[in-house]
């Protein structure tokens, strides 16, 4: 390259068909693509976290919104108390990235215990999305569940492992994706005794895009 400008990497074809060409720099094994010291950031699995707060009890059956203080002016959660002997729910929604590759996601579950049981608790996650000018009065994909033990102790922050695939309904690009959580406290394998105070959702998504563009 010419004195102070930075040399330039490109894809040449030599053949007339050939319009749009991807150039690959592959690391070897585990390698990571670099920039000087610092990562390339490339598509791939990312993250959302949405916060309780952000979230809602539905009409019918919803989980309860709560503030509990530890100690005063220490961290105060704002939780979601889900019940320990009826199915209660909470929604969220929002506009998945341009980037996401529209396929399955999966999602860890962040919570504190009401008491010191340590019995195991079911939290699920079921989406759908719904296209520009189409009714929101559709039906959610499949709730996956994440069993998650009480820690014993009321004030500490609980994280679930991450779940199996959460299959979006009608998932698409451009979107309004609404996601539902529930505590499926019908079903036998969850014995916490307690409630489930819902501190949030991380969601994990992969991208098939460098951007949002």
């Amino acid at each position: 390259a010419a004195t102070g400008s930075g040399p330039i990497l490109a894809a040449i074809s030599t053949s007339a068909t050939d319009s749009n060409i991807d150039l690959n720099i592959n690391p070897l094994g585990t390698g990571v693509l670099k920039s000087g010291t610092a990562a390339v950031k490339i598509a791939g699995l990312e993250t959302i976290f949405v916060p309780s707060a952000a979230m809602f009890g539905t009409t019918t059956n919803g989980a309860e919104a709560n503030a509990v203080e530890t100690t005063a002016t220490r961290p105060e959660m704002k939780v979601l108390d889900f019940d320990a002997s009826t199915n209660e729910y909470s929604q969220f929604s929002i506009a998945m990235p341009k980037s996401w590759n529209e396929g399955t996601l999966t999602f860890q579950a962040f919570w504190a215990p009401s008491n010191t049981d340590t019995g195991n608790a079911l939290i699920g996650l079921q989406g759908v999305s719904v296209v520009n000018d189409a009714t929101s009065d559709v039906v959610f994909g499949t709730a996956i569940y994440v069993t998650d033990a009480g820690g014993g102790a009321i004030e500490d922050v609980l994280v679930s492992s991450v779940s199996a695939n959460v299959t979006v309904a009608s998932a698409a690009a451009d979107t309004y994706t609404y996601f539902q959580v529930v505590r499926n406290a019908a079903d036998g394998a969850d014995d916490f005794t307690g409630d489930v105070r819902l501190l949030g959702i991380k969601l994990f998504y992969t991208t098939d895009a460098a951007n949002d563009a």
